[in-house]
């Protein structure tokens, strides 16, 4: 089926969708294309930059807006006026309700979105922002004072819907086939370590990671009877100097992050050379951990540009690339919201930058030699810092693109299914470079020792993933089992369909929370798409309002699942900490959970759905049958959660009702069931389930089952009759198996 665009005019000076006014006073410079792209034309003299008003929003909006705070990393924003759209905005999603400028005869409950979608144009890239008289522009630079322009075409893409999610996934594949510069994500090789238990070895040990300790992690995982399947080997094992820091000397802050990779190959703490001689290389190091510990995928770190401050260009090694200093152009976007310590080093001490003719070869050379030592992936970091190095290289979107497409080529090349995160790389010049990266980080580092950052990152990453979930796999990052907010972090990622690892340092874990993600094989249960906020929490403020709790969902195969957190109280947005006269102070905060809080669930419900739903309430252990519109009060306190398996009830009979929960002492209890059958035999009903066979097993049912069989063996079961939850003790190691309970 093809998708196009709603289509948007220009009519006496306003800005039409539908018939519905979204911008008055619109200059006669803006023009609209066929296509639904918003553009603008300079009389002034072409610049490498230019800034275009677009007109004034209109009272009766709500808004959300996802917008760069510092280079790296997006965070939401909501609110009413244009005069509240920060600078770098990406994404900007709009919402007209019937005393908005909405035709008045409409339903108390229609409601139309309106996106702007700010894109590259050729080697320009736009952003949004708005002005204290609240006009909305948009600001188009391509970061070379020799690329430059007076017109701005295809700028801003605007479509509109009735409903926001599939209103963002449609336009991101206009986009794609428009633009051909990028891929949706589902056109894309999904890595198949998203599906397994990872470590990450940053916060266990930062820059001093060394294989001993390694070793001494997996052994403590090992011993506690949850063992990584994937292990990410973060920054510290690569051979770099600081040309700024004596030996002997105390560091000159700003200079860790000119450090510049000096070989391609492991630094002598994962060679013969290292102190602690646990291993000659750092093939014999990958081997046996793998071997011992039963690691299926391990991955290394590296920056997009080779290390922090790039590439060393004095080094023998590294001559071949010809590499050349070359000092960082920050925009006006850039420093506009918050300035970065890293990048305004970089611009006193320079960056090592591989010739773009030549960064193909590099990463190839890297790639291959750590694929030929056992290695199945790499995690490339900070990367939105090419857009600071464009000038006279044909500006900030050929270069990002030229090194983007080099690094997928080499992935592809040298590593099986796609194995690349992509990480710092929330600059839209970076995501619509995108055609085969498959995996990026959604949100800022989890920090374990900011509190105050807790909440904001399980916000930002749901937020983020309504545009990013479009391109890539989120990654809502690693955390830690033992820590105050574990239980918090653990949730999320049990729903957030991403990626479920741990920076635990050795010997310093949570089981009790860790078994509740990971399977006795080391597998997660993956729910099946990036896990995004509840349309009705969208244009609320779940961290600084003081009274809305942050609903995130998302589907499984056979249901949905439902996380709710309360993010007030514990943080306040960057930007926005002024806001509050006095620190930020818990708060106890109610709402309903509704099963058509989930987007789609009837694509999950089968066809003999009734409407009605089973709920089952992880914490609480309560299951509740509740209709499609009913609802379910929660009250939480500061960064405390709930989440919720929410099946729709199948009629397999007159009297005959049940849904599958799943694994009931898991998180996403649901992800466990793959399919359902019922046959009907003579006078009884044989209900088929296929999923993982590990564990405590709930259904409801609105019959007690005559028998039970696991694998075709008979299995004893509880049923409780007030509620209809039955469940059954799984013998299996986790395995896929068949479950059959048989119903008169």
């Amino acid at each position: 089926m093809t998708v196009t665009a709603k289509a948007t005019i220009i009519k006496d000076g306003c800005l039409m969708v539908r018939g519905n006014v979204v911008l008055t006073r619109v200059p006669q410079n803006v023009v609209v294309s066929p296509s639904s792209f918003i553009g603008a034309t300079s009389a002034a003299t072409p610049s490498s930059r230019h800034v275009f008003t677009l007109g004034v929003l209109p009272d009766g909006y709500r808004f959300l807006c996802l917008l760069r705070f510092k280079i790296w990393w997006m965070i939401p924003r909501v609110g009413k006026s244009a005069s509240e759209v920060p600078m770098e905005t990406q994404m900007l999603l709009l919402e007209a309700r019937e005393d908005s400028p909405l035709d008045a005869d409409a339903a108390s409950d229609n409601i139309l979105y309106i996106l702007l979608l700010p894109v590259l144009d050729g080697q320009f890239r736009a952003t949004l922002q708005g002005t204290p008289t609240n006009d909305l522009q948009f600001c188009v630079e391509s970061g070379d004072g020799g690329v430059q322009t007076s017109e701005a075409f295809e700028a801003v893409f605007i479509n509109s819907g009735d409903n926001p999610f599939e209103l963002i996934k449609d336009s991101i594949k206009i986009l794609e086939k428009h633009k051909g510069t990028f891929s949706h994500i589902e056109n894309k090789k999904i890595p198949r370590h998203l599906d397994w238990f990872g470590w990450c070895t940053w916060d266990a040990f930062y820059k001093q990671v060394n294989p001993q300790g390694i070793k001494e992690g997996l052994h403590s995982f090992l011993e506690g009877g949850c063992s990584p399947r994937f292990l990410v080997i973060d920054d510290g094992w690569q051979e770099t100097i600081n040309e700024f820091c004596k030996d002997g000397e105390p560091l000159i802050e700003g200079t860790q992050f000119a450090i510049r990779l000096v070989d391609i190959k492991e630094n002598c703490k994962f060679n013969s050379l290292g102190s602690d001689n646990s291993c000659d290389d750092l093939h014999e190091f990958i081997d046996e951990i793998k071997e011992k510990y039963g690691l299926k995928y391990v991955y290394m770190w590296h920056a997009l540009a080779g290390y922090w401050g790039g590439v060393l260009p004095s080094s023998d090694i590294m001559k071949k690339y010809n590499p050349k200093l070359a000092y960082p152009i920050q925009s006006p976007g850039n420093i506009g919201n918050l300035r970065d310590i890293a990048m305004d080093s970089l611009e006193k001490y320079g960056v090592g930058i591989i010739d773009p003719q030549k960064i193909f070869d590099f990463y190839n050379d890297l790639h291959s030699y750590l694929a030929s030592s056992g290695v199945d992936g790499v995690k490339v970091d900070v990367q939105s810092l090419m857009e600071t190095l464009g000038s006279g290289y044909g500006g900030r979107v050929l270069l990002t693109r030229q090194y983007q497409q080099a690094l997928e080529q080499s992935v592809a090349w040298n590593f099986k299914d796609n194995n690349l995160i992509c990480c710092m790389s929330h600059n839209s010049d970076s995501l619509y470079s995108s055609l085969k990266s498959a995996v990026a980080r959604a949100s800022e580092d989890f920090m374990p020792g900011e509190r105050t950052f807790q909440t904001l990152h399980i916000a930002s990453v749901a937020f983020n993933s309504l545009l990013l979930g479009e391109i890539v796999v989120p990654d809502w990052d690693m955390f830690q089992s033992k820590h105050e907010t574990a239980e918090f972090h653990a949730t999320a990622r049990a729903l957030g369909g991403c990626a479920v690892y741990v920076s635990d340092k050795p010997g310093v874990h949570d089981f009790k929370i860790l078994k509740r993600l990971v399977l006795p094989d080391g597998s997660v249960l993956r729910a099946r798409h990036a896990g995004r906020p509840t349309r009705d929490c969208l244009f609320e403020d779940p961290v600084m309002d003081g009274k809305s709790l942050l609903k995130i969902w998302n589907l499984n195969k056979l249901s949905g699942v439902i996380g709710v957190f309360n993010c007030q109280g514990a943080g306040s947005w960057p930007m926005k900490e002024d806001m509050h006269s006095k620190p930020a102070s818990p708060l106890s905060i109610s709402g309903h959970v509704c099963p058509l809080d989930i987007e789609f669930l009837e694509r999950v419900a089968g066809e003999n759905w009734n409407g009605d739903c089973a709920v089952y309430a992880f914490n609480s252990g309560v299951l509740t049958k509740l209709p499609k519109k009913g609802n379910l009060e929660v009250s939480l306190a500061t960064l405390k959660c709930e989440i919720y398996t929410i099946c729709p009830i199948r009629v397999l009979g007159q009297d005959l009702l049940f849904a599958p929960i799943g694994l009931l002492d898991m998180y996403n209890s649901g992800g466990a069931v793959e399919s359902l059958e019922c046959i009907m035999d003579l006078s009884k009903y044989v209900i088929k389930i296929k999923g993982k066979v590990c564990g405590r097993f709930g259904a409801y049912s609105s019959t007690k089952p005559k028998c039970c069989m696991v694998d075709t063996k008979e299995e004893e079961f509880t049923y409780n009759s007030e509620d209809g939850l039955l469940t059954i003790k799984l013998p299996g190691e986790c395995t896929f198996g068949d479950i059959e309970f048989v119903l008169l």
